[in-house]
């Protein structure tokens, strides 16, 4: 019988809990406890209550997130629809909120496991590696808690996060071909940019590098590339732009939000929302749950990255005496942000490193652009549209960008496993430790029976 290696034993055990984890969290969460439930299953309710005869989207007035484009709201709409010509009942919309909402954490969970699968199959076409079982990667993407939390919950983000991944997927063998494609490619990749606006509007950050490297000198700007945008961007225009013309009818802005926009201004937030204090630190890496970094953007977000800042995971502002103990919480995610120092400092520097190590490759720069172009905007939301508590600086939000720097710091660790295994060897096992250690983060406080009671 063949030894497994170190790096299978790793990959096979993150991924075996990676299962338990989701599965757990099926029977131990719901998504109506989710940032902005209540909105987000109205959108269900009244979305569905039109099919399948026509198709028709809720206004402000139906739901304060009419704002989001479609594509994350069709499945569950349609398990709304089947439930309620099966069940016998006097309010069919509330009654079967909990049936569509269990349906889509499957559907968002296989979603999910997708999405690293072609990932992983990425960055082996992109090494040339003969098997896809790409344990670094796998490993660091596991790392991040803010994942478990956003696929439980009805929202689009990890709708942008799968079709990115095939994107990614596709861009790897137009760039080799030096964008001479068939036309069949040009319909594929438009129809993903397309379903990626339509999934949330944070996807549109992704689609300024592709102009950006147009003219990036280390990118050959050949009529190959200018054609692959012009019909790419035209099919996924004519395809997505219907919605977003629609909001600006009516209501005069293609990018709507449930409330006014005060326009930039970096006085819109305190100092200490863009540089935090002594007392944010001492907070980070003592009790890093609300209310303790309010208003503060690096603290919040990194302590929502690899923790539950918000709590949405342990407590909510709705069950407070119902989630584990805020003040046990609190000690545990300490110790979790002190260790993903560790894990922070790798995926960032190892980000770096593989943008000058593959600094001529389209995918790459095609990455680091997207993640430049997806933190600008995001803190330009963040701004515009200023909260007291902060309340807009949530890690799912942004979670494109973090999957995007783990992705390229994999592969650069990956790509120097012959150079340096000995280093290699040493970060896989750190990581893993650390992963081992912040695993209760990435399963729900939530008691069963408390779920099933929803």
């Amino acid at each position: 019988m063949k030894k497994l290696s170190l790096e299978k034993v790793i990959f096979y055990t993150v991924f075996i809990s990676t299962l338990f984890v989701l599965t757990y969290n099926y029977f131990h969460y719901s998504p109506k406890l989710g940032y902005d439930a209540p909105a987000h299953f109205s959108y269900v309710d009244y979305f569905s209550k039109y099919l399948p005869d026509s198709f028709k989207l809720p206004s402000d007035s139906d739901s304060r997130e009419f704002f989001n484009p479609p594509v994350a709201y069709i499945f569950p709409s349609l398990v709304q629809v089947i439930c309620r010509n099966v069940i016998d009942s006097n309010n069919f919309l509330s009654d079967c909120q909990s049936v569509y909402g269990n349906f889509t954490m499957i559907l968002q969970a296989l979603i999910y496991l997708l999405t690293i699968f072609i990932n992983l199959k990425s960055i082996q076409k992109l090494l040339n590696l003969e098997s896809y079982q790409v344990t670094m990667y796998f490993l660091l993407v596991s790392m991040l808690a803010v994942n478990y939390r956003t696929i439980s919950m009805i929202r689009g983000e990890p709708y942008i996060l799968f079709f990115l991944s095939l994107l990614i997927y596709f861009l790897i063998d137009t760039h080799t071909l030096n964008f001479k494609v068939e036309r069949k490619v040009y319909l594929i990749v438009g129809l993903l940019i397309a379903l990626i606006a339509l999934s949330r509007q944070w996807g549109f950050l992704l689609f300024p590098a592709f102009g950006i490297l147009f003219f990036h000198p280390s990118i050959n700007r050949s009529r190959n590339y200018f054609k692959f945008l012009l019909f790419s961007f035209s099919i996924g225009f004519v395809l997505s732009s219907w919605f977003y013309f629609s909001l600006y009818f009516e209501y005069g802005t293609f990018t709507a939000f449930n409330k006014d926009s005060l326009g930039f201004n970096f006085l819109n937030k305190p100092p200490t929302f863009y540089l935090p204090n002594t007392e944010h630190f001492v907070y980070l890496f003592t009790n890093p749950i609300r209310p303790y970094l309010n208003n503060q953007f690096v603290t919040s977000l990194y302590a929502d990255v690899w923790g539950d800042y918000w709590g949405y995971f342990s407590f909510t502002s709705q069950y407070l005496d119902i989630g584990r103990n805020q003040l046990e919480i609190g000690s545990y995610f300490a110790n979790v942000n002190k260790l993903s120092v560790f894990t922070t400092t790798v995926a960032i520097t190892c980000f770096f490193l593989a943008n000058r190590k593959f600094k001529n490759h389209f995918v790459i720069k095609y990455i680091s652009f997207s993640v430049l172009f997806s933190l600008l905007g995001y803190l330009w939301f963040t701004i515009s549209y200023p909260e007291p508590a902060g309340d807009t600086v949530k890690a799912t939000y942004i979670i494109q960008m973090f999957h995007l720097i783990i992705f390229s710091s994999s592969l650069y660790l990956e790509s120097i496993k012959k150079e340096k295994p000995q280093l290699y060897k040493s970060v896989l096992v750190l990581l893993f430790s650390i992963y081992v250690y912040n695993f209760q983060t990435y399963l729900s406080h939530f008691p069963s029976d408390f779920v099933s009671s929803l």
